[in-house]
């Protein structure tokens, strides 16, 4: 199977935060904007698979500042690490007040997603063809994430 590169699955969603976007303070509710990154990551996985990819595992998420309502808010997405089956998409997210232009960093999170064949079982995927020193970096940080992942979810299962 012929690898594919990064930028190829990349992905950038923005969406213009509306009222009823808001939680009770009258920020973004972060579930809304979680649930928008996993359809970054999740429209990325797909786009380097070409198959139905489906959210696995979602690293630690924090969130570094609060989202307004009113904001216009980016969420870039792209591949870091390809296993046989399993594709990990750093999603970053910037919110930028339209009306200033200033721009703040609020998240940033790592995704699993696996392809699915027609079975809807696991289906091995293109590798991610890598053509720059930093995305050798990135995809050998994705590959340890990966092993601590597994690492984690066995000793949970033997508990």
């Amino acid at each position: 199977m012929e690898g594919k590169r990064s930028a190829d699955s990349s992905v950038v969603l923005a969406q213009f935060m509306q009222p009823d976007h808001a939680n009770h303070i009258g920020n973004v509710h972060g579930g809304w904007i979680m649930k928008l990154i996993d359809e970054a990551g999740g429209l990325c996985a797909i786009r380097h698979a070409r198959r139905p990819s489906v959210t696995v595992a979602v690293d630690s998420l924090q969130f570094l500042s609060p989202v307004h309502v009113g904001d216009l808010v980016t969420f870039t997405a792209r591949l870091d690490y390809v296993g046989r089956t399993s594709m990990e998409a750093e999603v970053q997210v910037e919110a930028e007040d339209i009306l200033s232009g200033q721009k703040t960093h609020t998240n940033s999170a790592y995704l699993v997603y696996v392809a699915l064949d027609e079975a809807g079982r696991p289906v091995e995927v293109p590798p991610l063809k890598l053509e720059t020193d930093e995305e050798v970096v990135r995809f050998e940080q994705g590959k340890r994430r990966q092993a601590d992942r597994l690492a984690r979810a066995k000793r949970e299962s033997d508990q």
